[in-house]
């Protein structure tokens, strides 16, 4: 398609919530703008729904709730939000776009070199409005797959890849030698494994389910504890003792997991020393990068005062790493049918995205049943 064919319009999910309480997610159909010397058009032929993207998608609406709306062509869900509504002030009667990443074709470049070499290319992207047929994305929210790629291979390229890759290089960087990572079982945390199978890394994984440690292990890992087991924290002071992990990368937020995460870091840590009131001087660094429990944290502060315990994000940390971020982007590109695969549990379009039982799925964030949206099949 050249650039004077480029489309002009597109469907697309919007989320609005209004002063009464009442979050509306619609299909509606938007213009395409016309790429910028440096941004081109993707016909976006996937794209994941990742726990990040439902803070924006449902919030705190209670989707057990939902109901059907819209028409023919036009499609909504609506639900009432029955907690934290105050906090959403900001966005009262904006329809705001959803979707953090997704992969397609270049349809339309802008003039400069950048943008004309992507012309008919396969990329993944970054964007925050990936739930749409077209998206015009500036070239530096795109990276490049090798030629035969799949689209749908690089509709994750972003959020967890270049996460995964980043706890390895914020392990390094304080120096730290191993790491723990909750929610092991994810398709983070399987990339995750495999970066550090092939990096040679110590990876502790915490899961939740026994059948999630048969999973894991049968795909070369080697420690893997189970949260709900009897036998968790004793398990898991094996495996820090194993691998000697002082970091760990929470996703889950609330209740008591990380304080018994540091709190065993901090027994291994001690193990042969002589009492100290003030605990080991080993740094056990906890960062919590995701809120799947939204209670509050809890420290029981059984780990000495040698720690730390602070918020992770993505974004600001490839801020912090300027060019390096590069390196990293290239390798999610040339590892994305591998390392860096992704699996789903659905495939549903725009209009299916919007179903009330649908919606009910994917807000679950289960293991395994993660949600594809296929806009333009």
């Amino acid at each position: 398609m050249t650039d004077s064919a480029a489309p002009t319009t597109t469907r697309e999910l919007r989320s609005t919530v209004t002063d009464d309480g009442t979050l509306t997610v619609d299909v509606r159909s938007a213009d395409v703008a016309a790429p910028g010397p440096d941004q081109v058009v993707v016909q976006i032929h996937a794209a994941p729904i990742n726990p990040s993207d439902l803070g924006m998608l449902i919030g705190s609406a209670d989707v057990s709730k939902a109901t059907a709306g819209g028409e023919p062509g036009a499609p909504s869900f609506s639900a009432p939000i029955t907690e934290g509504l105050g906090a959403l002030a900001a966005r009262f009667g904006q329809p705001m776009p959803i979707g953090n990443e997704g992969g397609g074709v270049v349809v339309a470049a802008g003039s400069s070199d950048a943008a004309q070499a992507l012309l008919g290319k396969t990329v993944g992207f970054v964007s925050g409005d990936a739930y749409a047929e077209y998206r015009t994305v500036h070239v530096m929210g795109c990276i490049a797959m090798p030629d035969g790629t799949d689209p749908v291979d690089a509709a994750a390229p972003f959020v967890n890849p270049l996460t995964a890759l980043g706890m390895v290089e914020t392990m390094r960087m304080e120096g730290h030698t191993a790491l723990v990572h909750t929610v092991g079982a994810s398709n983070l945390g399987q990339m995750l494994q495999r970066i550090c199978t092939a990096d040679g890394i110590g990876l502790v994984n915490i899961v939740r389910k026994p059948d999630h440690v048969e999973m894991l292990k049968a795909n070369g890992a080697t420690h893997v504890v189970d949260s709900s087991a009897d036998t968790f924290t004793d398990d898991l002071a094996e495996a820090l003792r194993a691998t000697g992990a002082t970091i760990v990368f929470d996703a889950i937020g609330g209740g008591d997991l990380v304080g018994t995460i540091l709190g065993q870091m901090e027994k291994v840590a001690m193990e042969g020393n002589a009492y100290n009131r003030y605990g080991s001087d080993t740094m056990k660094q906890a960062y919590i990068y995701g809120g799947l429990d939204r209670s509050p944290t809890v420290l029981d502060r059984t780990f000495g005062l040698t720690w730390s315990v602070a918020g992770w994000l993505l974004t600001p940390f490839l801020a912090k790493i300027g060019d390096d971020a590069q390196r990293l982007r290239q390798r999610v590109a040339d590892e994305i049918t591998t390392t860096f695969a992704s699996s789903y549990g659905m495939r549903i379009t725009l209009d299916e995205a919007v179903d009330p039982e649908n919606v009910k799925r994917y807000a679950k964030m289960a293991t395994g049943d993660k949600a594809l949206i296929t806009p333009n099949a």
